[in-house]
């Protein structure tokens, strides 16, 4: 297979196998829920950011096929840009290169307690195969950052700013760290972020800022209708006061005739 930047060429290869003839997962669990969390957060709010877009996809915790004679890689988290989004309604089994052509833009690996290759091994593949962006997170680390990304330049990883968030500008995206709430569990989590720095919100976040404008919409609207009320019961008043005046006026003119003067003339 010879490398073709973004894309592997499999055109020597003969009877190459399908993704239905591949297995579709490795049988290896996650070392911890982090590995599932954070790449499922940063894909539902890919989903959103990206809602109108149907050429990018996003896999967790999915085999990726480069070579037919090798078991198949599992990253926890990689988006791929120029793929269709779904491929038909049973959904993709697994990420083969020679049926989609393209090599995922980037890749996201969760660090455990126990290392699986990260740093070493898994890098060196990542690289080989052309992938732009490698993302390792690594909440277990204390004096080194938690957060890398590399960037492929020439064939090889240059390590990215250690600034959270850090531009992917072949994606149009920063990605970074800081502390949030997903599911309940408030901790450091990982997030797309735009070129202002601004972090994208969660559809929680999002949800509960809609939730907040309506009842702010609601309050408003209740604030309007006791105005009007208020406005309703003063003219009511005005009205009341004005009948008050006029009947006393009509009883004093009346009580004039009864003595014999013209009201009219007082």
């Amino acid at each position: 297979m010879a490398l073709k930047g973004t894309m592997l060429d499999y055109s020597l290869l003969q009877n190459l196998p399908t993704a239905k003839d591949l297995p579709d997962s490795d049988d290896t669990p996650v070392d911890n829920e982090l590995q599932n969390y954070i790449p499922n957060l940063l894909k539902s709010i890919l989903a959103m950011i990206w809602s109108d877009r149907f050429d990018w996809y996003f896999g967790v915790d999915m085999g990726i096929y480069y070579d037919p004679d090798k078991s198949a890689i599992v990253p926890d988290g990689f988006l791929s840009v120029g793929v269709p989004r779904i491929i038909d309604e049973n959904l993709r089994l697994s990420y083969v290169l020679w049926e989609e052509k393209r090599v995922p833009i980037l890749v996201l690996e969760v660090v455990s307690q126990t290392r699986r290759g990260e740093y070493t091994a898994k890098k060196e593949l990542y690289q080989n195969l052309g992938i732009q962006y490698y993302v390792i997170y690594n909440p277990q680390r204390k004096r080194k950052p938690r957060l890398e990304v590399y960037s492929l330049e020439n064939e090889q990883y240059v390590l990215l700013g250690n600034e959270s968030p850090i531009w992917l500008e072949e994606i149009g995206l920063g990605i970074g760290k800081e502390v949030g709430t997903y599911e309940q569990i408030t901790r450091e989590w990982l997030y797309w972020y735009d070129e202002n720095g601004e972090r994208f919100l969660t559809p929680e976040e999002r949800s509960r800022q809609a939730e907040s404008k309506a009842q702010q919409a609601e309050s408003k609207a209740q604030q309007a209708e006791s105005k009007a009320q208020q406005a309703e019961t003063k003219a009511q008043q005005a009205e009341s006061k004005a009948q008050q005046a006029e009947t006393k006026a009509e009883r004093y003119a009346r009580r004039l005739r009864e003595l014999g003067i013209d009201p009219d003339s007082v």
